[in-house]
């Protein structure tokens, strides 16, 4: 069979050609990712993620599970070594990358997205402020004394993955809008979340390695001012800040948002620029065209499509691109990782009845439900009442209210946090856990029940 046969045979349309098996393919792999592109897919993968770990945590391989937690990982160049848990390299390592998503995707929000406007943040900015300080509040209150007090910052975050999952799931019944009060809500809660992290827990500081960390971040400022917008860079320069902020004291996850805003979110061409030279490009693209000859063989044409891939590479910000490729693989893998290494919480179900009334248990579930619901329901009506800020458009206050429930869903951060304010405190930590399961799953459950009942198909 010749080359020509070959092309005749392999294309569908004029001037598409597909592989032998391409369309086969196709036909397989279309459903799925449409599955995968689904906003409520990786809420589902986080929630089954969350719920094999539990069942290996309270199974007869409950040994195997701890052991695969607490497996020792290292890095060595030389003499030098860097050895920690999986635990650790999870919770401290992999977690930067959702942090680095979380950085860019707030950045995005300030810069051109619903925080960009003082008028449409208002609401969003004031419900996540609302939504933080009443559930520290309640957990306070029941936990003001001793090292329980270290889990103030537990029932203060929101889980985009599952809040967003669980309001996709009611699209039909409520407004576009809601979804995307609750996006800039749940984007201000997690940028409060960094920011309690970064100040109240903070291990003992070494000024050394914060100076080191310091100087990487004026590099950082000053690539993003000199206009360097390749990827890489930033990477390496944000993998050494990690190590030293690591070494420092402060949780080295804060350095994926630091890295996440020196990204910079302008493209080297505008539209128009862009427009009128791919139209260049495109004249040239049809007179170096010869009928019949394969790209391959015309250097020409070769040489054109490359100035066009890079023109479109051109036009875009570094910024959204980064945000665009990240997302997949911190919504798909890290967070499912997260959730497995930590939900793995050993229940004693004789002892429930004890562990849901303790302290820890009730402060966390109590913020979460009825502190989130009172902080974001109770700020987001005084802005209102006030005329400071305005509905979503087509929402109503009790859509508002069924929201504020639902943002009681605080999975991951809220381990995050308990991880670092009960670290080498087993029962607290044991305690606090159960709680932000407990607590996640009545908001959830208690928010879908409320919107599907106030908002009409």
């Amino acid at each position: 069979m010749n080359e020509e046969d070959k092309v005749s045979k392999n294309t569908t349309e004029k001037g598409v050609f597909h592989a032998p098996w391409e369309k086969s393919f196709e036909k397989i792999l279309t459903p799925f990712e449409e599955f995968v592109h689904r906003q409520t897919t990786s809420g589902l993968l986080l929630m089954g993620t969350a719920i094999l770990a539990l069942v290996l945590a309270n199974s007869a391989l409950s040994g195997v599970y701890q052991h695969l937690v607490h497996t020792p990982v290292s890095i060595t160049i030389g003499g030098w070594i860097l050895e920690k848990s999986l635990h650790h390299w999870v919770n401290d390592g992999l977690m930067a990358l959702f942090f680095f998503v979380v950085g860019l995707e707030l950045k995005r929000e300030i810069l051109v997205g619903e925080l960009a406007v003082l008028r449409q943040a208002a609401l969003p900015i004031v419900a996540a402020v609302g939504g933080m300080v009443v559930p520290a509040l309640i957990y306070f209150a029941l936990n003001s004394d001793g090292d329980a007090a270290r889990g103030w910052g537990i029932p203060m975050a929101t889980d985009i993955a599952f809040a967003i999952g669980a309001l996709v799931l009611l699209a039909n019944r409520v407004p576009k809008a809601l979804i995307t009060f609750l996006v800039a809500l749940a984007i201000v809660d997690d940028l409060g979340a960094v920011m309690v992290i970064a100040l109240f827990y903070t291990d003992q500081l070494v000024l050394e390695a914060l100076l080191i960390a310091a100087a990487i971040v004026g590099v950082l400022v000053v690539i993003n001012l000199a206009g360097i917008r390749q990827p890489l860079p930033y990477l390496l320069l944000g993998a050494l800040l990690w190590f030293a902020l690591l070494k420092s004291g402060v949780h080295a996850t804060l350095a994926g948002v630091i890295t996440a805003f020196t990204i910079p979110a302008r493209p080297k061409y505008d539209p128009v620029r862009f427009s009128e030279h791919v139209k260049e490009l495109m004249a040239r693209f049809d007179a170096s065209h010869e009928p019949g000859k394969n790209i391959m063989t015309n250097d020409t044409l070769r040489g054109v499509v490359q100035r066009l891939e890079n023109s479109v590479y051109k036009v875009e910000t570094p910024l959204q691109r980064l945000e665009h490729s990240m997302h997949m693989p911190v919504a798909f893998l890290v967070i499912p990782i997260f959730a497995f290494i930590n939900a793995g919480i050993p229940m004693a179900f004789a002892d429930m009845g004890e562990t849901l009334t303790h302290p820890v248990t009730m402060g966390v579930i109590l913020g979460l439900v009825v502190g989130k619901f009172i902080g974001i329901a109770g700020a987001s009506w005084i802005a209102l009442k006030l005329g400071f800020a305005q509905l979503p458009a087509n929402t109503s206050f009790s859509q508002i209210a069924g929201v504020s429930l639902l943002a009681g869903i605080g999975f991951t951060m809220a381990i995050f946090i308990a991880e670092l304010g009960f670290a080498g405190q087993t029962e607290y930590l044991l305690m606090a856990k159960t709680g932000v399961l407990v607590g996640s799953f009545l908001a959830g459950v208690g928010g879908f029940i409320w919107l599907w009942r106030v908002s009409e198909r």
